[in-house]
């Protein structure tokens, strides 16, 4: 199948014999499992009005903090990770997805309208949705989507980046690196730097390799190897360094 939008990454065949994720813990979640819990994030967050033309705020480094962006992605949504905490001024902004405590410690000042998605702990407040539960409760199914390569996927709140502009990037950090089947890249950097998304998620989806996540509030980490390859500014544990700089986004 010929990629052209990441859509195309999350709609194809699924595997269930293939590692595509493992989380700060160590815990790994197959391709099938991925692509399946995207489509029922993607359903979840439609009831948020997440759709084309509205962006979603994402604060962690979790596997759920992934499948807000891969629902938001099958919306035709943009996101924007770790947004700014004062988000009033954002028009644009239709959902915050962030853990429950960051949500009901009025952290985030989000414009009228805005929704509240919180993951982890379950919500006390009665105006966060409970993405974890909610999530589950949707259909692991998502209608054939045709979208536009043109549209936009990701902000940093500066700059805001296409499909086919982090397909390209992506690509071009896989024939860089060579990349290849079962390759795991460890996600040291910010995912606010859209090049860290897309050279520690995008690519790794691209070749079939596995994203290693790192982070989320497991206390000070034990840096030790945990892949081939790190995308990170700099001196890691794994063997090859992959510099964000790589990930070209013009």
């Amino acid at each position: 199948m010929t990629t052209t939008t990441v859509d195309d990454l999350l709609t194809g065949e699924l595997d269930e014999d293939r590692t595509a994720l493992v989380d700060a813990t160590g815990r790994e979640f197959e391709h099938h499992w991925v692509c399946s819990s995207a489509w029922q994030a993607g359903n979840f967050l439609r009831h948020a009005g997440v759709r084309e033309g509205v962006t979603v705020g994402v604060v962690g480094e979790s596997p759920l903090a992934l499948l807000g962006f891969f629902g938001t992605t099958l919306l035709e949504g943009t996101t924007q990770f770790a947004p700014p905490t004062d988000l009033t001024d954002r028009d644009d902004l239709r959902a915050l997805v962030a853990p429950v405590p960051d949500l009901e410690s009025g952290a985030y000042d989000l414009p009228r309208g805005a929704q509240r998605v919180g993951y982890g702990s379950k919500p006390a407040e009665p105006d966060v949705h409970h993405f974890d539960a909610g999530i589950w409760t949707e259909n692991p199914a998502f209608p054939p989507l045709e979208v536009d390569p043109e549209t936009a996927i990701l902000t940093d709140g500066d700059r805001t980046f296409t499909h086919a502009d982090v397909l390209e990037a992506a690509r071009s950090v896989v024939d860089e690196y060579g990349l290849e089947e079962g390759d795991r890249v460890v996600v040291r950097g910010p995912l606010s730097d859209p090049r860290t998304v897309v050279a520690g998620i995008l690519a790794p989806l691209l070749a079939d390799g596995v994203i290693v996540l790192t982070g989320d509030g497991l206390g000070a980490e034990t840096v030790v190897e945990r892949g081939a390859y790190a995308v990170a500014t700099e001196s890691v544990p794994e063997e090859t360094r992959i510099d964000p700089a790589d990930a070209a986004l013009t």
